[in-house]
């Protein structure tokens, strides 16, 4: 499998990026046959010197303008032409590589991605799903900043999507799916929450009704549907939430010698916890519901996030998650239209 990767994205790009893409090629020499690093050339080349890779299955393609994160979306992928993500994704179109990973600008990759492959036939609007540590396995909201202004039929097309991902790439059998709301009740929500209800209980999905906030990390869920607007906010909520705890939790261990005996005592502990909340341990959210694979990375990924966010790619390329979307959004087309 051939991974484009955008080599300019990311807040600690181009080091990191570029690392990361060395560490994958180490972990999954198997199915990575070739990674193309997409950005300026020289940039690359004086990172990769610094590093030791398999040279046969690394091919550097120049890209000479850069996707900043305050660069409109749309504007960015038709003024700057020759920037990293959009040749990356070119890559794809020409049928070159198999999937893009980026890191960078999230709007200028899912309008890259959007204007230059298109939708999946059957699919309105594409959707990120966006893993969340739950005790029962990841939990994927979807959509996780997309689509902000979305319509009950989009969000239809994103359980849909999210359950052939959880079912292929993830291995549930029969994918749990929720709809964001303010209660349990059926009758809670805006008319736009049960609009979505309804269209949700009239398919075969194994749809368990609304979800409450809560229930993201501690009921058996394995895709929550909501707008971007409420899944975006939801994601970065969560992150900032683990990030303010832990940094809590050191000040108050710190604060006491006794503190510190048991938290040394209870380190191992600690690390894992971080570990099974960490986001580079997810490494990137797949964009579902365009004619691509493509990879959508933390804005501030590290060399194991990248890595991590390759191997979604290389998963999501194997297991066909594409086709099997077509084939699912043709099935409940009377749904959607």
């Amino acid at each position: 499998m051939r991974i484009a990767l955008d080599v300019m994205g990311g807040d600690k790009a181009p080091e990191a990026i570029v690392a990361g893409a060395v560490e994958a090629l180490n972990a999954y020499d198997r199915d990575l046959q070739k990674l193309f690093l997409v950005g300026d050339e020289a940039t690359v080349k004086r990172e990769l010197d610094r590093l030791s890779y398999a040279h046969g299955k690394i091919e550097i393609v120049h890209a000479s303008e850069i996707v900043t994160m305050h660069d409109s979306a749309v504007k960015s992928v038709r003024q700057k032409k020759d920037s990293s993500i959009s040749v990356a994704v070119d890559l794809v179109k020409r049928g070159e590589a198999d999937g893009v990973v980026s890191a960078g600008n999230t709007g200028a990759a899912v309008a890259a991605a959007t204007i230059k492959w298109r939708n999946i036939p059957g699919v309105e609007r594409a959707g990120i799903a966006s893993p969340l540590p739950n005790e029962h396995g990841p939990c994927n909201i979807m959509d996780a900043g997309a689509n902000v202004d979305a319509k009950p039929s989009h969000l239809l097309g994103y359980a849909i999507m999210g359950s052939v991902y959880a079912r292929h790439v993830q291995g549930k059998e029969r994918p749990v799916v929720g709809l964001m709301s303010v209660g349990e009740e059926d009758s809670k929500g805006t008319d736009f929450t049960r609009e979505v209800f309804e269209l949700l209980k009239a398919t075969d999905l194994n749809f368990c009704g609304n979800v409450e906030g809560h229930d993201l990390f501690e009921s058996k869920i394995d895709v929550v549907v909501c707008d971007g607007f409420v899944g975006n906010v939801i994601l970065k909520s969560c992150e900032a939430t683990a990030k303010a705890m832990f940094k809590w939790l050191k000040q108050e261990i710190n604060a006491n010698p006794v503190r510190k005996m048991g938290a040394f005592i209870a380190k191992n502990a600690f690390k894992a916890v971080k570990e099974r909340g960490n986001y580079e341990t997810y490494g990137g959210s797949p964009l579902l519901g365009v004619n691509g694979v493509c990879i959508i990375g933390h804005g501030s990924s590290t060399p194991l996030a990248v890595r991590n966010a390759i191997r979604v790619g290389l998963e999501s390329v194997k297991h066909h998650v594409n086709p099997h979307i077509e084939e699912e959004m043709n099935r409940y087309s009377d749904l959607i239209y």
